[in-house]
Formats: C-alpha cells, structure tokens, sequence
C-alpha cells in the first residue's frame, strides 16, 4: 500500500474506477450479445423469405432435396439449411455439420409464414443460431413443413469487438470525473492533516505556546484536531507547572544552602568561635534537614503521582489518631503559645494505610502552627461520613487563605505568601490531597469566618481494591 494519503485515495479511486470499468463492461456484454444474437436471427428469419414459394411448390419428399441444395448454393457458405416433415429431418448436403434441428419447438400456434428462434449446440460442441420458419402445416404430399436456418453463433466475439470500442470512452470519462473528485478528496483530508503535521513541529518547543489549529476536514480528522488543540493546550500546562517546579525547587534550596555555606566557610577560615560553633552547627544541621524535608517530599510526589507508593490498609482507630498526631505536635504548638486541641467526635474506625493517614493529619497540622501566631488555636477533628467513611478536619484562627488560594492550594509548591518566606516546601497540602485520592477520597479547603481556614479530608471506610 502507498504510505501517502493522497496515493492511496488515488489508488483507491483507481480501483473503484478498475471495478466500474469491468462492471460496466460485464453488462455491455451481455447486452451486446443479445442484441447480436437476436439480429442474427433476424437475418436468417429474412434469408428464409425467398425459398419459402419455391419450397412450397414442392410435392414430393424426392423434390424437396434437390430443391434444398439449390438454395443452399445461393446462401454464404456458413448458412446451414435445414428442412423439418413432419418428423423428419432433411438437409441441404452430406457436408452440413450435424445439428440436432428435430429438437426444435414449432409450437401449434405459429401459422404458414411465421418463425421461432434461438440458439442450438453443434455436433462439434459449438454454438449454432437458428430460425425456423413454418411453410405450411399441413400439405396433401408432405405433411406440416418448416425450413431451417442455422449460422455459428459468433455473437461474443461481435461483443466483445464493439465492446473494445466503447470501454475506452466509458474508462475516459471516469478518469475525467473520477481525478477532480479523488484530488478534492484528498485535498480536504491532507491540508488539515498537514497543518497538524507542521503544529506538531513546534510542540516540543519549550518556553513556546503552540496555537490552536483551526479544525477543518472531515469529521474524524476534525476530531483529531480538537483533541490535538486539548493535548497541547495540557502540555502547555504542564510545562508552566514545570517551569513553576524548577523555580520553587531552586528557590527552596538557595536559602538553606546559603546558610549551609556561609556557616561552613566561617567553620573553615576560624570565624566562628566559642558558642558561634556550635551555632553554626545547628543552623547548618537545620537547614540540613529542611533540604532533606524537601528531598523527601519531592519523591513522595514522584511516588503518589507514579502509582509507586503502595498502600498497606489496616484497622485503624480514627479517634485514636487523631489524639496521637495533636499529642506529637503539642511541644512545638506550645512553644509558639498556640492552643492545639484533639477532638474526636466518636470512636471511628476505618480501613487504610497508617503511615498515610498520620503523614495526613501531620501535614495539616503543621501548616495550621505555620500559620497561626501566638495566642491562636488548632483544632483536629475526626467525623463519621455515610457509607462508612471519616471525615479529618483541621481548623484554625489564622489569616486564612489569600483571595484566590483556595482554586491553589493543593498545587505543588504553591504557597500564599508571594516571598515564599516560610518554612515550608509547598508540598505539603499537595500530599495530603493525592495520598487521599490514592485511598479513594479527597481533600477540600476552606476559609471560616471571621478569620481562619480549615481542611477537610474524607477517606472511604476501606481503599478501592489494587487494579
């Protein structure tokens, strides 16, 4: 097959008009043949006129033969000639091939003058035409006579000659109107398909919105073009949101190695002394640790968003965690003077990863404490839902989300404070949101009035089965 799609609508076309030809030319052939074949007959019905007086002159069977061969010497050679009495066959000559004429049908009602035609197989497997004309049907010597003209049926060959004559025509104007049609065809298929073709040249392009590209041809490929419009305007989006990536990642790592090298390099040249060590040994162990916070949750993404991160569901004790993540945290909310509260409503329980769930209600309550200065409150709640699931809440009096965070703040390395002067990596409310997807459910934010926000999570009672 041609690996163009214009050379294969062509040949296509091709073919469809190939089959045509033949089509039209099976039908004219058997039309021709008829038509051959009932004017031969015809002929012979008209050759028959003339020796119909001079064979009804005729007395005796004895008479009749002669009579025969002498209109036979006025016929073509290849006129065969025939007499039917009665029941009795006589023919022209001894050197007449063999036809079985006797076999013809000379119905009751044919009078004096009137012929019957139609085709005959030879003695030698050939194909004879005959007519046969009735002289009388009854005669006081003779009995009923008819005369008999016989020719080899050469009508295919007359065909397929006129045939050869008009297929060519018949193939030229389907060339003539067939090209137009097929090189508009293929047009309306390839111009669309090749604007795509040049669109896509540009896809992998960064830093270079592709442009949409203007549906047109049939229905499918007007389909393929919306969907390809769909596929880059995602592309083009995802490549802003990477974009967006490697700038918070190089963000994010600038501050802590700064502080990393500023203090290694006092340790180094002997800056650094006395209680000054050991300060710049904390600071570089702290920033130490946030790069790995960061490391960390960089590869959890990678793992939720791969499907990597298996899920090992157990019996949990929904209140139970509850209490515990506050209890961690209640050192930190105490040294920053904010009230940390556990309130679980009832004795839940559920089916789900542990390590997921307390990771969860980790990262929610460390960006309340983040955010919530001295004197405020957080509060971590845990509800039953209907069909079995809980409900993790995590409120708290502080700022709230900026105007137009909400739509933001499970993005990855979102965060509403435009500095990005916080401690954290932005990943966190990310997390929470996809380790609650992976158990079947999904997490919302909200802000409180008058002041404050609050997170909701919902986990199903047990996590969709492992595809």
């Amino acid at each position: 097959m041609p690996d163009r799609v214009s050379a294969r609508i062509a040949a296509a076309f091709a073919l469809v008009g190939l089959v045509a030809v033949l089509a039209v030319g099976a039908g004219l052939f058997v039309s021709l043949r008829s038509l051959h074949q009932e004017a031969t007959i015809a002929s012979l019905g008209d050759l028959a006129q003339p020796a119909l007086a001079r064979v009804r002159a005729v007395g005796a069977v004895a008479e009749l033969r002669p009579a025969l061969v002498a209109l036979k010497s006025e016929l073509r050679p290849e006129v065969g000639l025939y007499a039917i009495v009665g029941a009795r066959v006589l023919t022209a000559g001894a050197g007449e091939s063999p036809v079985d004429v006797g076999s013809i049908s000379l119905g009751r009602d044919l009078k004096a003058g009137e012929s019957v035609g139609g085709s005959l197989a030879a003695g030698d497997g050939s194909r004879v035409l005959y007519s046969a004309t009735i002289v009388r049907r009854e005669g006081a010597l003779l009995g009923p006579l008819a005369v008999v003209l016989v020719v080899p049926d050469r009508s295919g060959s007359l065909a397929l000659r006129d045939l050869l004559r008009v297929l060519p025509i018949v193939a030229l104007f389907i060339v003539i109107i067939g090209t137009p049609i097929a090189w508009l065809l293929a047009r309306s298929i390839t111009r669309p398909l090749r604007r795509l073709a040049e669109a896509t040249a540009t896809v992998p392009m960064p830093g270079t919105a592709t442009e949409a590209v203007e549906p047109a041809g049939p229905r499918e490929v007007r389909e393929l073009t919306h969907r390809f419009n769909a596929m880059t305007r995602e592309l083009d989006r995802v490549q802003g949101e990477e974009r967006e990536l490697l700038a918070s990642i190089r963000h994010d790592l600038r501050t802590p190695l700064t502080v990393v090298s500023g203090f290694a390099e006092a340790l180094r040249d002997g800056t650094a002394t006395g209680e000054a060590i050991a300060r710049a040994g904390d600071a570089i162990a702290q920033e130490a640790q946030r790069m790995g916070s960061l490391v960390d949750d960089l590869r959890s993404i990678d793992e939720l968003g791969t499907g990597g991160l298996p899920l090992r569901p157990e019996p949990l004790d929904a209140a139970g965690l509850v209490r515990d993540a506050a209890a961690r945290f209640a050192p930190r909310a105490a040294a920053s003077g904010v009230e940390l509260r556990a309130d679980p409503r009832a004795e839940l329980s559920l089916v789900a990863d542990r390590a997921a769930v307390e990771r969860i209600l980790g990262n929610l309550i460390e960006n309340a404490l983040t955010v919530v200065r001295a004197g405020g409150h957080v509060l971590v709640e845990a509800h039953g839902s209907g069909g079995g699931s809980v409900t993790f809440r995590v409120s708290d009096d502080g700022p709230g989300f900026p105007p137009g965070a909400l739509e933001r703040a499970f993005d990855r390395f979102y965060r509403a404070d435009p500095a990005r002067t916080g401690p954290g990596t932005g990943l966190g409310l990310s997390i929470v949101r996809a380790l609650a997807r992976a158990h079947g459910g999904d997490a919302v934010a909200e802000n409180l009035a008058p002041t404050g926000a609050r997170v909701t999570v919902t986990l199903p009672g047990a996590p969709p089965a492992a595809g």
